[in-house]
């Protein structure tokens, strides 16, 4: 099995127990090649039931589907300051994960 580590960044709100320690809130996932499919993540928020807790929603779901059932997930069920943090760094994930494979691809 191939896996890749992706990265997605985005800024952090004001406020944050995290913004004292980084500017912005980053989520790394490794992610299997043949199907997208997540199989491990985390994120830099503070503390670390709420990085288990992403982790624990995102992973298991395949980016070859699109990235519309784990942001409903991210938005329904991460009810705290970095929710729209959250979003966008997962949205950057996946953006990073199709310019990998587009290039893989020689696109």
């Amino acid at each position: 099995m191939q896996s890749a580590f992706i990265a997605g960044h985005a800024r952090l709100p004001a406020g944050m127990a995290a913004k004292s320690i980084y500017e912005t809130l980053t989520i790394t996932a490794e992610i299997e090649l043949k199907y997208g499919v997540i199989l491990d993540v985390s994120c830099t928020l503070a503390t670390e039931h709420g990085r288990k807790f992403i982790t624990h929603l995102l992973r298991g779901y395949s980016l070859n589907d699109g990235i519309d059932e784990p942001l409903k997930q991210l938005q329904e069920f991460y009810l705290g300051k970095a929710s729209n943090a959250l979003i966008s760094a997962f949205k950057d994930l996946y953006k990073q994960y199709n310019l990998m494979i587009k290039t893989k691809r020689g696109e």
